[in-house]
C-alpha cells in the first residue's frame, strides 16, 4: 500500500469521479484508474462503485476513508518536521521577557512556536530590562523582549515591536493643578523611583533635567505593583506605565500630573552574529512580518 495509491483514493472520494481526481492530481485517467485497482487488489474488495454521477464510496471503501485520511496527515507531518530538521528549526530557545510591557507580544510569539515549531523547547526567563538585555549579551539568553534602557550595545540587533507611555502619578490631593502642574512644588514632594537605567528611571531622570531639579527626597523601588501602591497611600508621586496608570486613575487610587511624559520602544534583541541562525532567523521573520 502506497502513499500515492491513499491519495489517489481520498481524492476520488472528494471529486466523485475519476476524471476529476485525474485533473486535480494532475494523473492521467488510466494512471488513477490503475492506483485504485491495486490498492482493491491488496485491501481484497472494492472501494467505489460507479453510478450516474460517477464513483461513490462503497460501504466498505467508507469505512477505510477516514483511515486513509489520517495516514495522509501523519504522512505530511513527517514531510513538514523532516523539513524543520533540514532547516535547523529544533532543538531549544531561550527567550527573556520584562512581564509588564512583553506580555502580550511574548503570548503571540509561543504560541506562533507551538503551532509552526513544535519540535523547539522553549524556557522562558523573566526579568529587567536591564537584566535580559545583559543575559542576550552573555549568551545566557538566545533572545528576548526588553524595554528601551537607553544603553547603545553594538553587540545586540534590536527589532521595534511595540511602545508604552509612561505617565507620572500623584497621591489625590497631593497636586492642586494636575493639568498645569508647579514643577518647582513637585520638587519639594517624595518621589518614588525605579533603577536608573529602567524604562521609567530613565523617564525620571529626563524630567529632573528638563525641570532643573532634583527630588529632596527619593525612594528607590523597582516594581511597578509596589510604586503603585505606594502612590495611592500618600508615600510619593511616582512613574507608572500607561496602563497601570490609567487603571489607577479610573478607579480613584491616584491623580494622573500631566500629559503621558514619554514613549518607550520595546524590543526584540538578538545578538548581531546570530541572526543568522535558522531558528532565531525564522522567529525575526514571524516578528516583521506579523506584529
Amino acid at each position: 500500500m502506497e502513499i500515492y495509491q491513499l491519495k489517489t483514493f481520498v481524492t476520488i472520494a472528494r471529486e466523485g469521479s475519476i476524471t476529476r481526481a485525474s485533473d486535480s492530481l494532475c494523473l492521467s485517467q488510466p494512471a488513477v484508474s490503475s492506483h485504485i485497482k491495486a490498492l482493491e487488489e491488496e485491501v481484497g474488495f472494492h472501494l467505489f462503485e460507479r453510478n450516474a454521477r460517477g464513483m461513490s464510496l462503497t460501504p466498505q471503501g467508507a469505512t477505510l476513508l477516514s483511515s486513509a485520511e489520517r495516514l495522509l496527515a501523519l504522512h505530511r507531518e513527517m514531510v513538514e518536521q523532516a523539513k524543520r530538521i533540514r532547516q535547523g528549526l529544533g532543538g531549544q530557545i531561550r527567550l527573556g521577557s520584562n512581564r509588564a510591557p512583553s506580555a502580550l507580544l511574548l503570548g503571540k510569539l509561543l504560541s506562533h512556536i507551538a503551532e509552526n515549531v513544535p519540535d523547539v523547547d522553549v524556557h522562558v526567563q523573566y526579568g529587567s530590562s536591564m537584566e535580559i538585555e545583559q543575559a542576550i549579551i552573555n549568551g545566557e539568553l538566545d533572545a528576548g523582549f526588553f524595554s528601551d534602557s537607553g544603553s547603545h550595545n553594538s553587540e545586540l540587533l534590536k527589532y521595534p515591536v511595540d511602545s508604552f507611555g509612561v505617565y507620572l502619578a500623584a497621591p489625590s490631593g497631593w497636586v492642586i493643578n494636575p493639568a498645569e502642574p508647579d514643577w518647582d512644588t513637585l520638587a519639594k514632594m517624595p518621589w518614588i523611583c525605579p533603577a536608573p537605567q529602567s524604562c521609567c528611571g530613565n523617564v525620571a531622570e529626563q524630567l529632573f533635567q528638563q525641570h532643573q531639579f532634583r527630588p529632596a527626597k527619593q525612594i528607590n523601588v523597582d516594581h511597578e505593583k509596589v510604586t503603585r501602591s505606594l502612590i495611592a497611600g500618600g508615600v510619593g508621586l511616582g512613574l507608572l506605565h500607561a496602563d497601570t496608570a490609567l487603571d489607577a486613575s479610573a478607579k480613584g487610587e491616584l491623580v494622573l500630573v500631566g500629559e503621558e511624559q514619554r514613549k518607550v520602544p520595546v524590543y526584540f534583541a538578538v545578538r548581531s552574529v546570530r541572526q543568522q541562525e535558522p531558528l532565531i532567523a525564522a522567529l525575526l521573520n514571524y516578528l516583521n512580518t506579523s506584529i
